[in-house]
C-alpha cells in the first residue's frame, strides 16, 4: 500500500528537505510553495498526510489548515512553526491540527510521527527492529530497556517526572516520547529551554501578562503555561531556572492555577509537566543552590538516561540509522561501516553523546567517496583511537595489518596511488588490486 504526502511551505529549501526526508518505497511526498497551490492540489486528489509551514505570504497554514478540515476532517494535519508564533499553532491544534513542531524541524521526530501516523508504527528493514525502538528513541542495551519499560508505564499516568542526563543523551526525545504515548497525545507539547530566555524575561513567558502590565505591554500575552492547557511542558533544563522564579513555579505546581503579571485574576490550569537537567541537581539542592521543595514537586518520578558510553551495545544500531537517514538526505548509497570504523567508534567516549554521534555520521555520509565508511572518513578525534587498538594483540592478523600499512601509504602520499605503490615497492597495478580487496578504492576517478 503506497501513501501520499502534501507537504507546503514557500521556502524552496524546506520543501526539498523534506522531500528527501520522508519520500519513500511507499510515502510519496508532493509539494506546494503556497497555501493556494496545496488547496488546489488537495482537491484534485486525496492526500493521507498535510505537513504546512505556519506563516506564508497569502493563506497561511492555519487557514488552509480549516479548509482541509472542512474537505477532509480525517486526514491528520502537521503544522510546522517557528517559535515566536507558538501560540498561533497552539491555537491551531485546538481547530483540529494533530500537532505542531518548531522549526528547524527534528527530521527523525517527524519520521517517526510520519511512520506512526502512516505505516501504524512499521518499519523498514533498514530501521532498528521493533524492541529496540520506542517511538524516537533507539536502544538495545539493557539500560535503555528500561528506560524504554519506564517510560511505557509512566506515559499514562499525569505525574510530574525529572529526566537526568548528559547534554546529547536525548531528554528532549525522552520527553516527547512520554507525551506521544500519553492520553494528553491530542494536546500541546510545549517545550521552553530554561538557558534560553533571559530571567528578566521568564516569567512573563511562562506566565504571560495582562496588557499595560509594564512599559512595552501593548496587548495581553498567553503564557506557556496556560498555551499547554491539557498538554504538556517540558522545562529542558530546569537546573537553570533563576532562583527568584522557582518560587512562583511551585505556587504553581502546588494550586495548578496561575496568574498573568499585572493580572488578578487566577486561572486554572491543567497541564503535566516534564523538567530535564544534565546538572548533579541532588547535589545543588544539598548546597541550598535549588529549592529542595520545587525538587520533590519536580521529581515524582526520575528517569536517568545513560551517557552513550555506558550502552557501547546500542552503538551499532544507533550509527546504521543515521547512516540510513542521512544516505536519504544527501541521495547517496553508502552500504555500511568498515569492522575497524565500528571497532573504533565503540572504543571513543562520545563526550557528546547520541547528537556527536549523529554529528559524525552525517559528516562521514558527507565526506566519504566509499562503499563503506572507513577510517579516511572520521574525524581526527577517532582516527587518534586507531593507534591505540593497533596495541591490542587481536588486531595483529595479516589481511589487518596489510590494510593498515596501505593505508598509511596512502595517507603519506595524499592517497597518490603511484607514489603510495612506490613507497610499498610493488606495481600499481597491485596496489589497486589490493585497495580493490580491502575496499579503499574511491568511487569515481582514480588519483
Amino acid at each position: 500500500m503506497s501513501y501520499r504526502i502534501l507537504a507546503v511551505d514557500d521556502e524552496i529549501n524546506s520543501l526539498k528537505v523534506l522531500s528527501v526526508a520522508l519520500a519513500g518505497e511507499q510515502i510519496r511526498v508532493d509539494t506546494a510553495s503556497s497555501g493556494e497551490e496545496a488547496l488546489a492540489m488537495f482537491n484534485e486528489q486525496p492526500y493521507d498526510l498535510v505537513i504546512s509551514d505556519y506563516r506564508m505570504p497569502g493563506m497561511s497554514g492555519e487557514q488552509l489548515l480549516e479548509k482541509v478540515k472542512t474537505l477532509a476532517p480525517e486526514v491528520p494535519f502537521v503544522l510546522l512553526t517557528a517559535y515566536g508564533t507558538i501560540e498561533l499553532a497552539v491555537n491551531a491544534m485546538r481547530k483540529g491540527a494533530y500537532t505542531y513542531l518548531t522549526k528547524p524541524v527534528d527530521l527523525n521526530l517527524l519520521e517517526t510521527l510520519v511512520n506512526d501516523l502512516l505505516l501504524g508504527g512499521d518499519r523498514n528493514r533498514d530501521h532498528p527492529p521493533a524492541r529496540y525502538q520506542f517511538l524516537n528513541i533507539i536502544g538495545r542495551s539493557r539500560p535503555m530497556q528500561e528506560v524504554f519499560s519506564l517510560v511505557r508505564r509512566v506515559s499514562k499516568t499525569d505525574a510530574n517526572i525529572l529526566i537526568l542526563g548528559e547534554s546529547g543523551t536525548g531528554k528532549e526525545m525522552v520527553a516527547r516520547a512520554i507525551h506521544y504515548s500519553s492520553l494528553r497525545v491530542d494536546k500541546p507539547f510545549i517545550p521552553i529551554d530554561c538557558t534560553t530566555i533571559p530571567a528578566e524575561l521568564m516569567e512573563s513567558e511562562l506566565f504571560g501578562y495582562e496588557r499595560g502590565a509594564f512599559t512595552g505591554a501593548m496587548d495581553r500575552k498567553i503564557g506557556l503555561i496556560e498555551m499547554a492547557e491539557g498538554g504538556t511542558l517540558f522545562l529542558d533544563e530546569i537546573g537553570d531556572l533563576d532562583y527568584s522564579l522557582e518560587k512562583k513555579l511551585l505556587r504553581f505546581l502546588q494550586e495548578r492555577e496561575i496568574r498573568r503579571v499585572g493580572g488578578k485574576k487566577k486561572i486554572q490550569v491543567d497541564v503535566r509537566i516534564l523538567s530535564a537537567t544534565n546538572r548533579e541537581i541532588e547535589a545543588e539542592v544539598e548546597k541550598g543552590e535549588f529549592r529542595a521543595d520545587l525538587f520533590y514537586r519536580l521529581n515524582v518520578i526520575t528517569i536517568r538516561i545513560p551517557p552513550l558510553r555506558r550502552r557501547t551495545e546500542d552503538i551499532p544500531l544507533l550509527a546504521h540509522h543515521y547512516l540510513d537517514h542521512f544516505n536519504r538526505k544527501n541521495k547517496k548509497n553508502i552500504r555500511g561501516f568498515d569492522p575497524e570504523v565500528m571497532e573504533i567508534m565503540q572504543a571513543y567516549d562520545w563526550p557528546g553523546n547520541v547528537r556527536e554521534l549523529e554529528n559524525v555520521v552525517e559528516r562521514s555520509v558527507i565526506l566519504c567517496a566509499f562503499d563503506t565508511i572507513n577510517i579516511e572518513c572520521l574525524p581526527c578525534k577517532l582516527k587518534i583511537i586507531e593507534d591505540e587498538l593497533c596495541d591490542k594483540p587481536h588486531e595483529f592478523n595479516l589481511p589487518d595489518m596489510e590494510k593498515r600499512i596501505i593505508r598509511k601509504a596512502l595517507d603519506t602520499t595524499s592517497w597518490n596511488q603511484s607514489r603510495a605503490a612506490v613507497l610499498l615497492g610493488i606495481t600499481r597495478k597491485r596496489l589497486r588490486t589490493k585497495m580493490k580487496n580491502h575496499g579503499l578504492l574511491p568511487q569515481g576517478p582514480s588519483i
